[in-house]
């Protein structure tokens, strides 16, 4: 029987009134100037300055008074270099001063694309045949820096996708550093990330086998000031600082819709955008449910997997990859331990699907090539689409190929359910290829998922079009099982 792809005539596009207030800073000496010039304004014309702003943003951001004294905040080390105290200036002149330093970002404006599903941790109050899901996009905004974004959606008994609304505001997460280091692990990701090895081997010797984030600080701080005449060293210092930072958790306020949440980055090493999560939920040993995410962290030129844990959307716990296989892109982790261990699909070569087993699910070493790029629309390279799926008749794993005129296509394999090592089936043609609405947008040709579900007897594949808008397509479980193992 044909395998029928259902394109589903809901798609999500970019919205460029999604924005989120930033910090902005434009240098020292620029800094200084300004606060000087407002420190000298008279109650009244401050006043005058800060009370319209407060009206009009305070209609476009959540608490605005808050974000615009923690902005300010930040310029503690401005204001001791001018003699001043913070503590000492009245609150509307730090407000105006924190807008100062402030800047509207657009999330969305660029791109909206590369979306993974999951199930909702909330379904109640469902009709027999629904599902709510969570879905995760990767948002681009200006300067092509990416962040994750999500959207809730109701499935019904006919799988028809309804996606919610979204919220009035968007709000970043609050960030609370980790407090406890593991010197050994922490030291293997700061050689991955090409730090200066003479740095690395002085920090070491100071540093205990487990640190806190303040004792890292002080002893980088110390250092510092020995080499304050060699600014390509002091850069090296400040590289092990952005890299701690990479530890993390953050946590979004409980009044909060799920699409009021983006995670955007925080660390340097993050600068240039988080690409690509995928998450899975995730089903532990006691029966518990945790969901995990794989992404990318990108500053520019250097690539650091990371992994991101939550239970609720609410809190995110984040900590980078390690390993030999914790290397490039696509990583999808699968949704349960197989014989005691964590199972990962990588791409470590940027060519070629792998396979990795753990004891430790931030530890992945010695990658097994799994599969290699077998047909024309496929040539180029090969990865996969997410987080393979459990069936009764083995795992499936979305994939993506890439062949002529840099075309992605999104195919499919069968993987053995006890030994994920042995393919057992997979497709020879491409189940979505890009057709003549999906291929224009700000990378044409491109159709790319990072996560599916089943429900209701179908997978429900959401995916990117031309790395702009995202929609959705199904197919039959049961026929696509069927044509995976004919090619067996």
């Amino acid at each position: 029987m044909r395998l029928y792809i259902e394109r589903k005539p809901v798609k999500v596009n970019p919205d460029t009134k999604r924005v989120i207030a930033r910090f902005f800073y434009n240098g020292e000496e620029r800094a200084l100037e300004v606060i000087k010039k407002v420190l000298l304004f008279s109650d009244e014309k401050v006043f005058s300055l800060i009370s319209p702003i407060l009206q009009e943003y305070s209609k476009r951001h959540r608490n605005i008074t808050k974000i615009l004294l923690r902005h300010c905040k930040k310029l503690k080390r401005q204001f001791t270099a001018l003699g001043v105290s913070l503590e000492h200036i009245d609150e509307y002149t730090r407000l105006l001063i924190g807008a100062y330093f402030t800047h509207e970002y657009s999330i969305e404006s660029a791109a909206f694309f590369n979306p993974s599903i999951v199930e909702d941790p909330d379904q109640t109050d469902l009709v027999e045949g629904e599902k709510r899901v969570i879905i995760s996009f990767r948002a681009v905004g200006e300067g092509h820096i990416s962040s994750i974004v999500f959207r809730r959606a109701l499935i019904d008994k006919n799988n028809n996708i309804q996606v919610l609304p979204v919220g009035n505001y968007v709000d970043e997460a609050e960030v609370v550093k980790n407090a406890i280091y593991a010197k050994k692990l922490f030291l293997k990701k700061a050689a991955y990330a090409q730090i200066d090895p003479s740095v690395l081997e002085e920090i070491e010797a100071k540093l205990d086998d487990k640190f806190e984030y303040t004792s890292l600080s002080n002893i980088i701080k110390d250092s510092k000031s020995l080499h304050k005449e060699n600014p390509t060293r002091l850069i090296e210092y400040d590289k092990v600082l952005w890299l701690s930072d990479t530890y993390h958790t953050i946590s979004f306020s409980k009044d909060t819709d799920i699409s009021d949440r983006v995670i955007f980055p925080i660390s340097e090493f993050e600068r240039k955008g988080i690409e690509d999560a995928r998450f899975v939920k995730f089903v532990k040993d006691d029966g518990k449910i945790v969901y995990y995410a794989t992404y990318t962290a990108f500053d520019g030129s250097l690539i650091i997997p990371k992994l991101v844990q939550t239970v609720d959307f609410y809190e995110f716990k984040v900590i980078p990859l390690y390993g030999d296989g914790a290397q490039n892109k696509n990583l999808g982790l699968f949704p349960r331990k197989i014989n005691g261990k964590f199972v990962m699909m990588s791409r470590i070569d940027g060519w070629n699907n792998y396979l990795m087993f753990s004891d430790k699910i931030n530890v992945w070493e010695n990658p097994i090539l799994l599969k290699q790029p077998r047909y024309d629309w496929e040539l180029v390279q090969i990865g996969n689409c997410g987080s393979p799926i459990e069936t009764e008749k083995g795992w499936i794993v979305i994939t993506h190929g890439v062949g002529p005129m840099r075309r992605y296509c999104i195919g499919a394999s069968l993987l053995d359910l006890e030994d994920p090592r042995i393919e057992i089936g997979h497709l020879k043609e491409p189940l979505i290829i890009p057709n003549g609405d999906e291929r224009e947008g700000y990378v044409p040709n491109v159709v790319y998922s990072c996560g599916s579900i089943i429900s209701n007897g179908e997978l429900i594949i959401p995916y990117g079009l031309s790395d702009y808008s995202s929609s959705f397509a199904t197919v039959n479980l049961e026929l696509l099982l069927n044509r995976l193992l004919e090619n067996n």
